[in-house]
């Protein structure tokens, strides 16, 4: 078999396409194949279908997966074709999409790597620029996203992540029940809920088909979930409700260190779950709590009342515990924990929904820290569009079809 039969096999090219001449350059370290088809061959219009003359040609060259350590390049007469009822159209070739420089093997290989490191290294170790690998993710995300349905989401959490330095925030909605990022927008806004909502029934959901929504205490979330997702029922995240106690607790803390220097450097003694602690932190830890009078250690026991009520799943029993809670919070004197049981009281539908509801934004940290994790890697993104597609990619569970 001659090499110009094996590389047509190879590359699967069936008539009247063919490789009629292969050129390999050792110093150049350089595969390049010659992609042609017999005089008067014919080639459907891409109107109709209808087999059609060449009418004109154009060259094109495609980077192809490499030929072991050497870079392969595909090179092709293009033809144009002349249709009696539809005019002259180019055709599409079998081996890569129209307007891109590589061939559909090698952005499958792309896409492949993306996912599992920096696109700038992609680039590096296949030898491209990362603009060009960009706009390969740039197409293929979105027509993913072309087909992803979102006819049975009912139940979201919302939350947003830093897409840069600053106060630059992209907003994350999460299907908590497939455990997939459904949209991305930049912003942290009601109108974000306003993008989504749209989003959602573009891809044959509904906004009205929302019956729950976890998020944050954020009025402009409150706001945006109260005007685009009308039947949906508020419930405050109980991991942030548990973020606002432990700052508090770190407040007392702050605020009695001057008086108690055997509190510095204690703050993760308070704030981690006793199984979280060294053997030595939890000695330290309980040699602290024996002082009765250390106003820290009253506050670390209302964190660890609060963090308890949140592991009953019966609303009723919840909520007369957290309304003791309140109480003791509401008239202990420790402003901060005074503070955020106010907080509570003022969203209180919010939180006390979570005992039926049972639904968190754990999901979500979880999918915080692998964008964060991956834009880290990538030293940050240019764009707001680079990011989301990251992000797309990563938590989307998009079907690429490579």
């Amino acid at each position: 078999m001659v090499p110009e039969e094996l590389f047509s096999l190879a590359l699967g090219l069936v008539p009247p396409w063919l490789v009629d001449h292969v050129t390999f350059t050792v110093e150049e370290k350089r595969l390049d194949l010659h992609i042609n088809f017999p005089k008067g061959s014919r080639f459907a219009c891409s109107v109709c279908g209808e087999e059609c003359p060449v009418h004109d040609t154009r060259d094109h060259t495609w980077r192809h997966m490499d030929f072991f350590q050497h870079e392969a390049y595909l090179h092709a007469r293009v033809p144009r074709v002349k249709c009696q009822e539809h005019g002259v159209h180019q055709i599409s070739v079998p081996w890569a999409r129209e307007g891109s420089h590589f061939t559909l093997l090698f952005e499958a290989l792309i896409m492949t790597l993306v996912r599992e490191m920096p696109v700038l290294t992609v680039a590096r170790l296949v030898g491209e620029t990362d603009t060009l690998l960009w706009r390969v993710i740039d197409h293929y995300v979105p027509e993913a996203r072309t087909r992803v349905d979102m006819a049975h989401v009912h139940a979201v959490g919302v939350d947003e992540t830093s897409s840069r330095r600053g106060h630059d925030y992209i907003t994350l909605f999460v299907d908590l029940d497939a455990r997939r990022l459904l949209f991305a927008t930049p912003g942290k806004d009601a109108k974000t809920f306003e993008r989504f909502s749209a989003d959602l029934q573009a891809h044959g959901g509904s906004a009205e088909a929302i019956t729950d929504v976890s998020m944050d205490l954020s009025p402009a979330f409150q706001k945006g979930a109260a005007e685009h997702l009308p039947n949906a029922e508020i419930t405050f995240d109980r991991f942030h409700l548990m973020k606002l106690v432990n700052e508090a607790v770190d407040d007392v803390r702050k605020g009695e260190v001057l008086t108690q220097p055997n509190l510095k450097k204690t703050r993760w003694l308070w704030l981690k779950n006793d199984c979280n602690l060294k053997v030595k932190q939890k000695e330290k830890l309980q040699a602290l709590l024996k002082d009765q009078n250390l106003k820290t250690a009253q506050a670390y026991q209302f964190r660890l009342t609060f963090q308890d009520i949140f592991t009953i799943k019966n609303r009723h029993q919840g909520a007369t515990l957290l309304k003791a809670w309140l109480e003791n919070a509401r008239t202990s004197d420790l402003p901060p924990i005074v503070k955020v049981a106010y907080t509570i009281m003022n969203h209180w539908d919010g939180v006390l929904r979570w005992f039926e509801s049972q639904i968190t934004n754990g999901i979500l940290e979880g999918f915080n820290s692998l964008i964060q994790s991956a834009k880290a890697k990538a030293r940050g993104y240019r764009t707001h569009k680079n990011f989301i597609n990251m992000a797309y990619l990563i938590l989307g569970k998009l079907d690429l079809r490579l």
